[in-house]
């Protein structure tokens, strides 16, 4: 079943459409509204509540968030479903919403290729999404120590010094903007994010996020030496961007 297009609804009439059947118009009445491929991304990841989808948003406002996650639902991307205790929702992908995996991965593909991020773009490193997309799209689960361990990240954004968890237990692990308060375990301080950045993106090596300084962090031998290969994020995209040259290469 096609999409309900945003050009249709009487309650997205600010939404306007471009008059035309070509399918990267129509794809254009819904995704190129401002905040809604990053929202699309999140949900993509995994985040499931409001308060995980606007973590993965700073900058977006509430009301926006709401706004934007109406319409998604209308179009037929997302689907909703009431929390138990009936207080807040998930919000998790339709089938249509899943099939703009690949769509993202080739945009953050072309965007490695074409719009550097270099030092002087540092506002668009967010160690904290970083981590959350880590935790909920890119965990190692098999290799996770076998006790309860918490990382602290310590970063500046924005000129504010921010600070959010990894809480690994039973298994899992899970990102945290407050204090899990079980003492910290390790500690990693990113005085680079674009540094921090690149290595989930497998731009760079672990190795040389320290070495260069942008990354430090404290505690235990055995769990420094760990944490990196608790992500799968740097291999898998790696391997997409080999992947995508290849690709490229064959039908040049």
């Amino acid at each position: 079943m096609a999409l309900p297009l945003a050009a249709d609804r009487a309650d997205t009439a600010h939404m306007r459409g471009y008059g035309q059947f070509c399918p990267i118009a129509r794809a254009s009445e819904i995704l190129p509204e401002r905040w809604t491929p990053i929202i699309v991304r999140n949900v993509l990841l995994g985040m499931r509540t409001f308060n995980q989808i606007a973590d993965g948003a700073p900058g977006i406002s509430r009301a926006l968030l709401t706004r934007r996650l109406r319409e998604l639902e209308k179009a037929g991307l997302i689907q909703v479903h009431r929390k138990p205790d009936g207080h807040g929702s998930f919000y998790e992908p339709t089938p249509a919403g899943l099939d703009l995996q690949p769509v993202l991965d080739a945009v953050g593909v072309w965007a490695e290729r074409w719009v550097d991020v270099r030092p002087d773009h540092a506002q668009h490193a967010d160690p904290g999404h970083v981590v959350a997309s880590w935790c909920t799209s890119y965990l190692r689960r098999d290799r996770l120590p076998g006790r309860r361990v918490v990382a602290r990240f310590d970063y500046t954004r924005r000129a504010r010094r921010e600070q959010c968890w990894l809480l690994c237990q039973d298994g899992d692990a899970e990102a945290c903007v407050f204090d899990p308060g079980y003492g910290d375990d390790l500690v990693v301080a990113i005085t680079d994010p674009v540094a921090f950045t690149g290595w989930h993106l497998g731009l760079i090596s672990w190795t040389s996020a320290l070495r260069d300084g942008g990354v430090h962090i404290t505690g235990p031998t055995s769990l420094r030496r760990a944490l990196p290969t608790w992500n799968a994020a740097p291999e898998h995209y790696t391997h997409l961007r080999t992947a995508q040259r290849s690709t490229g290469a064959e039908t040049s």
